[in-house]
């Protein structure tokens, strides 16, 4: 939506205007304009919540602050028993028997029953994988991860000291990671045999990427950063905003969500980026939805929007 961005003088009717705009879409916290709306839900939690995912509607994992670990069936949110008082920043799984969640300090897994620790020596900050033997994860410090099935092992240990931030891939040939390093923007791929650095071109810290194919790439970041991969380059997109993004997450190529500070929501429908709301000085850590028409969002004092469509 943007309306509380803008400044300069808009006059007594420009203002009745916004005021009006404004008040409409407050209560559900509505998209005014993609056909459905934003609303709270009751989570059972105060903590901050740094990431969402599921398989389904009724099977939604939110991870965050102290080893909070929620789980939705559907019809409410409770808590799990996550074995872990660590930050957990990033979850992600094969199904809903086989889930991984990491973060400061800790690497555990969810077989459908319990939450059992795999790892806790490092700083994850991200994780993905194509099969429950095959999953990557990216820590504070560069260092890369690999699950065989069996044991974590090390794969790679970046230098000069890289921070990466998030992972994402087409295959296990086929996989890119983003952070910083003391020079700007990091963008890593892994061709099956060995990671290396792609050209970018931009400064700002890189939290997040997400794609729906190896022509068809997305990676976002500090200041409103957006970055396109088409297989061959990497170019800037224009997003409409300077606000830091921290997550990102579509259905499809021409249904793309970025979240970030000031409970940013940016939408892209293939052509362009716009926004959805934007108020406040409150975060939006992590976005992830089952469709187009069902979508969740988790951010501070357990903060959770679903977004549905008419």
């Amino acid at each position: 939506m943007g309306i509380l961005k803008r400044r300069g003088t808009i006059g007594l009717v420009g203002l009745m205007v916004l005021i009006i705009t404004f008040s409409l879409c407050l209560p559900m916290i509505a998209s005014c304009g993609k056909g459905g709306s934003w609303s709270r839900m009751h989570r059972g939690t105060t903590e901050e919540l740094w990431d969402v995912w599921g398989t389904s509607p009724s099977d939604v994992f939110a991870v965050g602050r102290d080893g909070v670990i929620l789980h939705y069936d559907g019809s409410a949110w409770t808590s799990m028993n996550s074995g872990t008082t660590k930050w957990v920043e990033e979850i992600w799984g094969t199904s809903s028997s086989d889930v991984f969640a990491v973060g400061a300090g800790a690497i555990v897994h969810y077989d459908g029953t319990a939450w059992t620790t795999m790892d806790s020596r490092k700083w994850v900050r991200g994780v993905w994988g194509t099969s429950s033997s095959d999953v990557f994860a990216v820590c504070f410090d560069g260092l890369i991860l690999h699950y065989d099935g069996t044991t974590w092992s090390s794969m790679a240990q970046m230098m000069p000291r890289y921070i990466l931030n998030d992972v994402w891939g087409i295959s296990s040939s086929d996989v890119f990671a983003v952070g910083t390093d003391e020079y700007g923007g990091v963008i890593l791929h892994y061709d099956g045999t060995s990671w290396t650095r792609m050209e970018i071109g931009i400064t700002g810290i890189l939290s997040s990427i997400w794609g729906t194919s190896a022509s068809d790439v997305f990676a976002m970041g500090d200041g409103g950063t957006i970055l396109h991969y088409d297989g061959t380059s990497w170019e800037s997109m224009e997003s409409g905003t300077q606000d830091n993004l921290w997550d990102i997450w579509g259905s499809s190529a021409s249904d793309v969500y970025a979240v970030g500070i000031y409970n940013t929501i940016l939408h892209y429908n293939g052509i362009s980026w716009s926004q959805m709301y934007s108020s406040g000085t409150a975060g939006l850590y992590g976005i992830w939805g089952s469709s187009a028409s069902d979508i969740f969002i988790v951010g501070p004092e357990g903060r959770i929007l679903h977004y549905q469509s008419k």
